[in-house]
């Protein structure tokens, strides 16, 4: 990939208690959230938790009802789209179909930098300044198209394009301006598994390259923890947490982030603290202490779960075969949880059958409490004690 030069000026986007409302439903509820300038935030969360909205208020499309949005050290927050200095990458590439790929490249360059008698198609080329201008235009074109692959089809149309190139000419469209910021509005939705894999290499190389704050959409968890520097994990209208990618996985720190983020999704069982302070299961204490007494959630991973000899009592039902892993998908005994297992293939030989009662272990040093309002719990682990037994 060739290297493209931008310098965008410092800064980054800085948002402020951002409320919004349609109608009587509240869908942003006092976001605050800050990406530095070179930063790459991912914001995920499911369908309709209102990460779209807060996406299209940074840009301008929309008008929040309270806070405000600043774009480096320049507050934003009343200022129509055109002048945020802000490029934007939509799910629907949003590209002409009746201009080529360069002129696709070259429309904000033209906008920022003629005026309406300079863009006449047939005249405008006459007008004074025009000329240079232009050819400077269509070097950064060629640099922007280069960056992504596109040298050999700039004189293309975008209905002779694959999905994946056609997403490639909207990326170089919004990089060729050297935005302050970039803002990516679920881009790959539209491409298949491989050509998604290969693209969002593409744009983590670009982002760096640009050196510009960068805002991504996605309810995809794999293109978040893959691609950010940061994630910021949204829920009905709230950021729940805003970590490294590392540590919303290990180390969530509300329920709804360790539910929503892994694939399986973790595993959780009812749990209760004793006056002892002791945290059991079914009865069982799990090597676990020092909880406040009352109603708790143990979640594990599951690939942080074993079958054993002795442990927490299962049934197996079910196994998928992955090939690169095995999920064994068991149900708790006493609670009639269901549990999911992820376990290396070498391993389908000594699994129990389907039907069959079997133990599990697990390591308590991995293991995450959390409260009756879901928030996280600390716990002593006890020496020696790695399984429910």
């Amino acid at each position: 990939m060739t290297e493209f030069t931008g310098h965008p000026p410092p800064g980054g986007i800085h948002i402020r208690a951002v409320e919004k409302r349609f109608g009587h439903t509240q869908v942003l509820r006092g976001v605050s959230l800050d990406i530095a300038a070179g930063e790459f935030v991912a914001l995920v969360g499911p369908s309709g938790c209102g990460k779209t909205t807060l996406m299209r208020i940074v840009a301008g499309i929309e008008q929040a009802d309270a806070g405000s949005v600043a774009i480096g050290d320049r507050d934003v927050t009343r200022l129509r789209p055109g002048d945020r200095d802000v490029a934007m990458v939509f799910q629907s590439y949003a590209l002409y179909p009746h201009l080529t790929v360069a002129e696709n490249i070259r429309v904000p360059l033209a906008l920022r930098r003629l005026n309406a008698w300079q863009r006449l198609p047939l005249l405008g080329g006459w007008m004074p300044g025009a000329a240079d201008e232009g050819h400077r235009m269509d070097q950064e074109v060629r640099r922007a198209a280069e960056a992504l692959g596109l040298r050999a089809l700039l004189d293309r149309r975008p209905a002779q394009l694959s999905g994946g190139q056609r997403q490639r000419v909207a990326l170089a469209r919004a990089i060729v301006r050297r935005p302050a910021a970039f803002l990516m509005d679920e881009p790959l939705s539209n491409l298949d598994a491989s050509l998604r894999v290969q693209t969002r290499r593409e744009i983590v190389d670009i982002h760096r390259q640009a050196g510009a704050a960068t805002l991504y959409v996605t309810h995809d968890q794999s293109e978040a923890l893959t691609m950010a520097d940061r994630v910021a994990v949204m829920q009905g209208g709230e950021l729940l947490q805003v970590a490294t990618p590392e540590a919303i996985y290990a180390d969530p720190a509300d329920l709804r982030v360790a539910t929503f983020i892994g694939s399986p999704r973790i595993n959780t069982l009812p749990a209760e603290a004793g006056t002892d302070g002791m945290v059991r299961v079914g009865g069982h204490p799990v090597g676990l202490w020092g909880a406040r007494p009352g109603p708790l959630t143990l979640a594990i991973r599951p690939e942080d779960l074993l079958p054993a000899a002795t442990g927490l009592p299962a049934r197996a039902e079910a196994l998928e075969f992955l090939g690169e892993s095995l999920l064994l998908h068991a149900r708790h005994e006493a609670t009639g949880t269901p549990l999911v297992l992820r376990l290396p293939p070498e391993m389908r030989p000594d699994l129990p059958p389907g039907g069959s009662a079997f133990a599990l272990q697990f390591d308590t040093s991995r293991a995450l409490l959390f409260g009756p309002e879901g928030h996280r719990v600390g716990a002593s682990v006890l020496s020696g004690m790695h399984a429910l037994v």
